[in-house]
């Protein structure tokens, strides 16, 4: 995987919060992310663009390909227009879910150092493939994280960004 291999992608957490900020924008759910060369695919079902959510929403099935540059054009982006909120998406109920989800997801595959990546979402869970490979074995690993546990690893990251000094601290 180029990411650590000196490429300039930044890692994984970055890579896939501005994904997921650009999945928050787009008003998308049910991603389909996959690995490319020179990038990503990114699909989704876009939520109506005005009203409210329904189960009858007519949803329209968008496809991106992300190349490097933009994905690195997305971080830029991502990180000028952190904490502006947006409104919670109706399947999670919290604001910047995937940008939030897609953070703690790529933390997880970072400290996994995989070669190629891949993961589908519904409904809030995801299910990750991870191509990674060891100088005894290469092979897939297939990792499946509930709605329930990205919300609490969504919860517990700020408690883990903090230097372990100030993590035990309570106020």
């Amino acid at each position: 995987m180029r990411i650590y291999e000196g490429s300039p992608r930044q890692d994984w957490e970055e890579v896939l919060r501005a994904v997921g900020s650009l999945a928050d924008r787009e008003r998308l759910k049910e991603l389909l992310f996959l690995e490319l060369d020179a990038g990503f695919i990114l699909t989704g079902l876009a939520l109506p663009e005005s009203g409210t959510w329904s189960e009858s929403a007519v949803l329209t099935e968008r496809t991106y390909e992300l190349l490097d540059e933009q994905v690195a054009q997305l971080i830029e982006e991502a990180a000028a227009h952190r904490d502006t909120g947006t409104e919670p998406h109706p399947h999670v109920e919290i604001a910047n879910y995937y940008e939030q989800a897609l953070r703690v997801l790529g933390a997880w595959i970072d400290a996994q150092r995989p070669r190629t990546v891949f993961f589908f979402e519904q409904d809030g869970a995801f299910v990750v493939r991870l191509l990674v490979a060891t100088p005894q074995t290469t092979g897939h690993q297939l990792a499946e994280f509930t709605k329930d546990e990205m919300l609490a690893m969504i919860a517990a990251a700020p408690q883990q960004r903090l230097p372990a000094s100030e993590a035990g601290a309570t106020s």
